[in-house]
């Protein structure tokens, strides 16, 4: 377990790592990068340092920490990967339940996996009985464990539209999305407040209208960035201004953690048009320099949005 740059965690905790692509924002993967780099070390195998693999030795690593610390929890793979056994998740929950005062942040590509685990009615049983703070006189058992968020990546409106309403069916003290890499335009608005529908009504002949709540829950985090990487794809300002506005106009906190290797350029009136070849003309028209990440930065409109949930 290690401290880590990623802008809204302190630590990475990797009690699983590995995992295999399943949609376009899996193309490039940091994570499958990372383990290729490792292979033959630190617990990745040398034939296939990416494939699904458990490190029971580092299950217990959270318990280390007494001061609070936030966790991304397998940053290195997908804890609801189909090959990590169903025991093997509700261990790593018990842990998370055993140290209430760290905060862990759990992102997945597969919400069906999670919610068949987590909806469970005996979900928190499976979790509870497995730990040791549950053996304490007077102890209480929340389910869903308010120290833990749930979240989906959502590269596109396509995957948006697939895992976000199969996540706001899952028991979570805070749901989030994702949107890294953002590979194009993505609509939020039906997630970010709660879907309501106009019923009418009628009152001693009187019909009248009234919105009706059929779903309260709803996202209560958005993170957005750019790729990274040797081949990454650049992202457009407008995708990542249309999320910022959904937020701000919904209320829900908003983080952008980086623009990737690409910024935006207007020759010939941009400062840093000249000598940063080579360039990317976007389909949608607009050009792009490659900077690499540092360079390009994370600021938007001259902000830095760090926001985190509020709950």
């Amino acid at each position: 377990m290690a401290t880590t740059k990623i802008e809204w965690a302190e630590r990475v905790w990797n009690p699983v790592t590995g995992c295999t692509k399943i949609s376009p924002g899996c193309q490039n993967c940091y994570a499958e990068h990372m383990a290729r780099r490792l292979a033959g070390r630190c617990g990745y195998p040398a034939e296939e340092p990416f494939r699904v693999t458990i490190h029971g030795d580092r299950f217990n690593e959270p318990l280390r920490f007494a001061k609070p610390q936030r966790y991304f929890v397998c940053s290195m793979g997908d804890l609801f990967h189909a090959d990590v056994p169903d025991n093997i998740v509700y261990e790593i929950f018990a842990v998370m339940a055993d140290t209430p005062g760290h905060t862990y942040i759990v992102l997945t590509k597969r919400p069906q996996r999670m919610k068949e685990l987590l909806g469970r009615p005996d979900a928190a049983n499976e979790v509870w009985n497995r730990t040791t703070y549950s053996d304490y006189p007077g102890c209480k058992k929340p389910w869903p464990l308010p120290n833990v968020w749930l979240g989906v990546t959502a590269e596109n409106q396509q995957a948006a539209d697939e895992r976000i309403p199969i996540l706001l069916q899952i028991p979570a003290a805070v749901r989030f999305v994702s949107c890294e890499p953002l590979l194009g335009p993505v609509d939020l608005y039906d997630y970010l407040q709660p879907k309501t529908k106009t019923a009418f009504y009628n009152y001693g002949g009187r019909g009248r209208a009234m919105e009706v709540v059929i779903r309260k829950e709803h996202l209560n985090w958005v993170i957005c960035g750019g790729e990274t990487g040797p081949n990454a794809r650049p992202m457009h300002p407008d995708w990542v201004r249309s999320l910022r506005d959904q937020c701000n106009a919904a209320g829900v906190p908003f983080l952008f953690k980086q623009w990737g290797e690409w910024r935006e350029a207007c020759p010939p009136d941009d400062e840093i048009w000249n000598g940063h070849p080579p360039t990317l003309r976007h389909e949608h028209g607009t050009y792009f320099i490659r900077l690499g990440k540092k360079q390009a930065g994370r600021l938007l409109d001259g902000v830095a949005w760090d926001e985190l949930p509020r709950f």
